[in-house]
């Protein structure tokens, strides 16, 4: 198995920083987190799926909309100065 030097480099400064306990917990928690995001996704597909096999398709204007009211929903937040 090889990695990019710049992931490896950056996974041995997370150890030296203390923020992991070695370069394979460093990569274990990474596969995890990507494991959990793909399982996620796949559930958002079954879920659409579903809908739509209930409810039809969705359209690009519902999405337009959705995105619309996720935006004017949004907090906007800036690190401290």
């Amino acid at each position: 198995m090889s990695i990019d030097l710049e992931l490896a480099e950056t996974a041995r400064r997370a150890v030296a920083a203390g923020r992991a306990d070695s370069i394979s917990s460093w990569v274990s928690e990474a596969m995890r987190r990507q494991a959990d995001h793909d399982a996620r996704l796949q559930a958002l597909d079954v879920f659409i799926a579903e809908f739509e096999s209930e409810h039809g398709s969705i359209t690009d204007e519902e999405v337009r909309a959705a995105q619309r009211r996720a935006a004017s929903k949004a907090v906007i937040s800036r690190g401290a100065a």
